[in-house]
């Protein structure tokens, strides 16, 4: 590529915190309450001019299950967020999911406003609409001093003790030098999917076919009916899933678009190019198929199309297959994980890889897989924690983000209280402290913690 050489420039010093975390995905949320609840200073830099990720800038309908199908396993602050939310929605929005725990639909409106009252509630600050550009290494290159942040009031400096990289993308890990993986061993990446709200349907017409015919939920029966007829194009056979809002109004979660590198901005804009002309051939499926949508309305899309897969940390320790298959415990745990093992494939041709753990079972998530080697006072938590691709797909759902920030907040905080390196902090005090604020770790955990 060619190149230019940018004049030295001078810039001002806008904020000193102790900890920093970049991005307002669930991570990042957890991780500015967890760290502020303790009693940090915190900065939470998130790039849209609202909180939430893939939940609310991608429309992502629902959240994945907190339970092993037994009990919550995803506790803390990640369950009280979807409580605040499933009570803020209102009436009747609880009568239909007040007691359910898993995919539980989202109102995206109603949790950037829970998200951001709970952080701000925290004592953590909030800078919206503000990217970070650049990352300042101390002397010896193992810990970040800052980052430089760019947004309408220009460029400026943030210095920092500690940093908690939850943007999902490990873009922080990245510019600190950090080891990084990348998808498939051909450098294939799980497709994106560009999400979207109807409104003017019915649940009502809309169960009432399934309960007349017995096609499922995910309407494969008509879909490939649809695909015979040329209607909609070959590939995926089914509707990954709606979640209704209320009884008129339903997020969708429908196809996939491929070779979409998360990290490339090229590749996001294709993405939303050829997502939103997707979405015109389904509404014209959906309307003209599906019992309950024939008046269906397009209220809106994803402003940005949902990423599975991009950047993996190599961190002191990586989760693999065998860890998850085996329901591996370990003794720096800091979450439990139970999602099932869910890779979309990276073209059309290929089936999903789908792997189950029994009911009431889950796998631990050991403290180490938050930390990227070489580097002394950064956490990454989210879906690019340390684990071979396989685990990815079952790791990098939201509850689990929640778990993870709440547990890099958590240590982060520690740290700060005796000028710690993130390695050095105290596996039990931490396990200890997250316990008490209603994380859940496992029944060993919490018998060798008498909690």
């Amino acid at each position: 590529m060619k190149t230019i050489t940018v004049p030295a420039d001078q810039i001002p010093v806008s904020r000193e915190v102790e900890v920093l975390v970049a991005g307002g995905g669930p991570a990042g949320i957890a991780a500015a309450i967890a760290a502020a609840r303790n009693g940090a200073s915190v900065l939470i830099v998130e790039q849209r001019g609202y909180l939430g990720g893939m939940g609310t800038a991608a429309l992502v309908p629902a959240f994945c299950p907190y339970t092993d199908h037994v009990k919550p396993v995803v506790r803390g602050i990640g369950l009280e967020l979807l409580e605040t939310m499933k009570q803020a929605c209102g009436p009747d929005y609880m009568s239909r999911y007040g007691e359910q725990l898993d995919w539980v639909p989202i109102d995206a409106e109603v949790l950037k406003r829970v998200y951001e009252a709970k952080v701000l509630d925290s004592g953590a600050d909030v800078l919206y609409h503000t990217i970070v550009s650049q990352v300042v290494m101390g002397a010896g290159g193992s810990r970040v001093d800052g980052v430089v942040i760019v947004n309408k009031s220009g460029r400026s400096y943030i210095g920092c003790r500690y940093v908690i990289d939850a943007t999902g993308d490990a873009d922080i890990a990245a510019m600190s030098g950090a080891a990084f993986q990348k998808g498939g061993e051909q450098g294939e990446l799980q497709p994106g999917t560009l999400c979207y709200v109807l409104s003017d349907v019915s649940f009502s017409r809309f169960n009432e076919y399934l309960e007349r015919t017995g096609d499922t939920g995910q309407i494969p029966a008509l879909v490939q009916k649809a695909q015979a007829a040329g209607d909609l194009p070959h590939g995926r056979k089914e509707v990954s899933g709606f979640s209704w809002i209320s009884d008129s109004l339903v997020g969708v979660n429908f196809g996939h678009i491929f070779g979409i590198d998360g990290t490339r901005a090229e590749d996001l804009t294709r993405g939303a190019i050829e997502g939103r002309q997707g979405i015109k051939v389904q509404l014209d499926f959906l309307r003209k198929y599906v019992p309950g949508f024939e008046q269906a309305h397009l209220v809106t899309s994803g402003e940005q199309i949902g990423i599975r897969e991009t950047r993996r940390i190599v961190g002191d320790y990586t989760l693999v297959k065998e860890d998850f298959m085996s329901m591996k415990s370990f003794p720096d745990d800091i979450a439990r994980n139970s999602y099932f093992i869910d890779v979309h494939l990276a073209d059309s041709q290929s089936q999903m890889d789908i792997q189950h753990l029994p009911s009431g079972r889950s796998h631990g998530v050991p403290y180490r897989a938050l930390l990227p080697a070489g580097v002394d006072n950064l956490w990454v938590a989210g879906r690019a924690a340390s684990s071979d691709r396989v685990v990815q797909g079952s790791l990098r759902v939201m509850p689990n983000c929640f778990a993870m920030g709440q547990a890099a907040g958590t240590a982060a905080y520690l740290a700060s209280t005796s000028s710690m390196t993130s390695r050095e902090v105290p596996i039990r005090e931490l396990q200890n402290l997250l316990v008490r604020q209603k994380a859940w770790l496992g029944e060993e955990v919490h018998a060798a913690l008498n909690i």
